[in-house]
């Protein structure tokens, strides 16, 4: 009897340590942490499911937090969320764009404790400029190609132009541009410099008045009344808000704008609404270029995988997608356009 309750000790004893080594990170989960600069919305989401589908393939635990909303307010915030990262001893790499400065600490952390970061989507702000000399924890950078998605959308523009026949010397293209910022700058760049080549190829010389505006509600809507006192015949929208903010406008008075054509950049109820509309009551909306959100998350965390693997890695531009009114629901089950 007393043989039978040693063991039966020994069973216990044995049982109670495989506990303490699992609640003390014996059962450690290797763990990629993504921070983003949100996480409610429904470009968010598609990034995390991507995010989420390369950890399952690579074979790591991926967490996804950000702010709520992309706000520079939210940097502490958002500071916290790095730092707890960190801390977590599963954590081995990070995937991170922040929404301002102030992360030099937490970058230097990173650095000193070998744990690389992935910049993804818009990456560090300005630059990295918080990263300390000879702390650099970066290891390459996932994003979409700003200057080429927007030549993407020059130049199915310019073919549907062509094709209504629409276009002469002094044509005049308006760009709502959404701020002064290297996103804002590429995208109206990428698609001006785009499509005034291919109007020179054709022999046309363009006219084109860029509205650099900024996130202030109200704003927007003074670049397109300012683009229809100037006369413009098309006008390009660089990104999702701006098209919130136009959509209302054009949707409500539609005498006013119903001869310019328009083509955006993003995704967004707006623009499904306003395109699916097919011009039928208000301005034609031709079609606009999506983020590939879903890969940015995707490849960001599939770099940070590689790169833990030893393999060597670089910088990834993700390309946008064209969607007009003929394929938006196909690219919307592909997790490319978004609602929200």
């Amino acid at each position: 009897m007393k043989r039978f309750t040693k063991v039966i000790a020994l069973v216990l004893a044995f049982v109670f340590c495989l506990g303490l080594l699992a609640s003390c990170g014996g059962t450690e989960e290797k763990t990629i942490a993504v921070v983003a600069k949100g996480e409610t919305h429904a470009f968010w989401q598609a990034v995390k499911a991507g995010a989420e589908a390369a950890g399952e393939k690579y074979g790591y635990k991926v967490t996804f937090r950000g702010p709520t909303a992309e706000s520079e307010e939210y940097v502490g915030t958002q500071r916290e969320m790095l730092q707890a990262a960190l801390n977590n001893k599963n954590v081995k790499a990070v995937v991170l764009a922040t929404i301002g400065l102030g992360f030099t600490d937490e970058l230097t952390s990173a650095f000193d404790r070998n744990i690389p970061i992935v910049e993804f989507d818009s990456g560090l702000y300005n630059n990295g400029a918080d990263i300390a000399a000879g702390k650099d924890p970066t290891v390459g950078s996932v994003a979409t190609d700003n200057k080429a998605a927007a030549a993407v959308v020059a130049e199915n523009f310019y073919a549907y132009l062509k094709a209504q026949n629409v276009l002469a010397d002094g044509y005049k293209i308006g760009i709502i541009q959404h701020d002064s910022t290297s996103t804002g700058i590429d995208r109206a760049g990428g698609f001006k410099e785009k499509i005034e080549a291919l109007a020179t190829a054709d022999g046309y010389d363009l006219d084109i008045n860029v509205q650099v505006k900024t996130n202030t509600t109200g704003d927007y809507k003074l670049g397109l009344t300012a683009l229809k006192e100037w006369g413009a015949a098309s006008i390009f929208m660089t990104n999702e808000g701006v098209v919130n903010e136009v959509f209302p406008e054009v949707s409500s008075d539609k005498d006013t704008y119903k001869n310019i054509l328009f083509c955006g950049f993003d995704a967004g109820t707006n623009q499904y609404n306003w395109m699916k509309d097919g011009g039928a009551n208000y301005a034609l909306l031709v079609g606009s270029v999506a983020q590939d959100s879903y890969n940015i998350g995707y490849k960001a965390v599939e770099l940070a995988a590689k790169k833990l693997a030893g393999e060597n890695v670089s910088d990834v531009g993700i390309a946008g997608v064209w969607y007009n009114k003929d394929n938006i629901d196909e690219q919307k089950e592909k997790n490319i356009f978004y609602m929200g």
